[in-house]
């Protein structure tokens, strides 16, 4: 029988009682091709963030550079190298002593003329500590006539990514990827209690898809989601959706940006994805 009430138990656990919560933050901006002024607004809501207790913040995609066609070949960084960006945001982590989520980062790749969109963990100490090259590459032609190809300058992966935080053991992945449900599940198989979804959701899309994808990864998973994203106009007519947002395994958004440029805090609980996977427990009863 699904649809039961919560049980008190279940109640007390969310609302943090008996459990040891983490707090974490979602990033909302608006990054430009002005690569200084992404940087600043980035290390300025981190730090809002940390001064707001979070431990775990992750950061939009495309977070350095959101501009036209190839322009992210310009500043695109090998991981390895530690180059100036990235040596920008380690110090960022190591100094607040954090788990910071660099959404989307422009990876330099084997190709000359295409980069990997890697959401790269660094971890307290500033080292990193787990990188995601994003699988999914959105080709598309949208309704309101605007037409992507993300795969004329960025090679996909096929590696599925966790990484071990301070809440949890997280599934990685970057905005296109919330549209295909078989990588959760891959990421939920390998012991993920927390995905992070930072994204660059256009509005088209967003106003439409975005709350009920995140929602339904949640509750399909029965883990936290935390979904920066970037929001507003970029260059051009390219605008994005916002919301950046953290919902429970439960499927309730608990915190959520508004308009503008901020954060959504929220708690990840472990011992509340134990009891909601314990309350519903469709993870073990699937056949397929």
């Amino acid at each position: 029988m699904d649809g039961a009430p919560l049980d008190l138990a279940l109640q007390l656990v969310r609302h943090g009682a008996m459990s040891k919560r983490i707090k974490v933050a979602a990033v909302q901006m608006t990054s430009t091709p002005d690569l200084e002024r992404n940087l600043q607004c980035a290390q300025a809501l981190v730090e809002q963030a940390a001064s707001e207790g979070a431990r775990l913040v992750v950061l939009p995609e495309c977070v350095v550079h959101l501009g036209p066609g190839a322009a992210k070949l310009k500043v695109a960084e090998a991981l390895d190298d530690r180059g100036p960006i990235l040596s920008r945001f380690a110090a960022l982590a190591s100094s607040h002593k954090l788990d910071l989520i660099v959404g989307g980062f422009w990876e330099k790749s084997p190709s000359a003329d295409h980069v990997y969109n890697t959401s790269v963990h660094l971890g307290p100490d500033g080292q990193v500590k787990a990188a995601y090259r994003k699988i999914h590459l959105f080709d598309v032609d949208l309704p309101d006539g605007a037409r992507l190809r993300e795969s004329d300058t960025m090679l996909a992966s096929d590696q599925p990514t966790t990484t071990q935080t301070c809440a949890g053991l997280v599934g990685m992945s970057i905005c296109y990827d919330v549209r295909f449900p078989e990588l959760y599940r891959r990421l939920v198989d390998q012991g993920a209690t927390v995905l992070t979804v930072p994204a660059a959701f256009t509005l088209t899309t967003g106003k439409d898809h975005w709350h009920v994808l995140l929602r339904a990864r949640a509750i399909e998973s029965q883990c936290y989601v935390i979904a920066a994203a970037q929001t507003g106009l970029h260059f051009g007519e390219r605008r994005s959706y916002g919301h950046a947002l953290v919902c429970d395994p439960w499927g309730t958004v608990i915190a959520e940006c508004g308009e503008g440029e901020g954060l959504a805090i929220g708690y990840v609980d472990p011992a509340y994805v134990d009891t909601v996977r314990a309350s519903v427990p469709s993870l073990r009863h699937r056949r397929l």
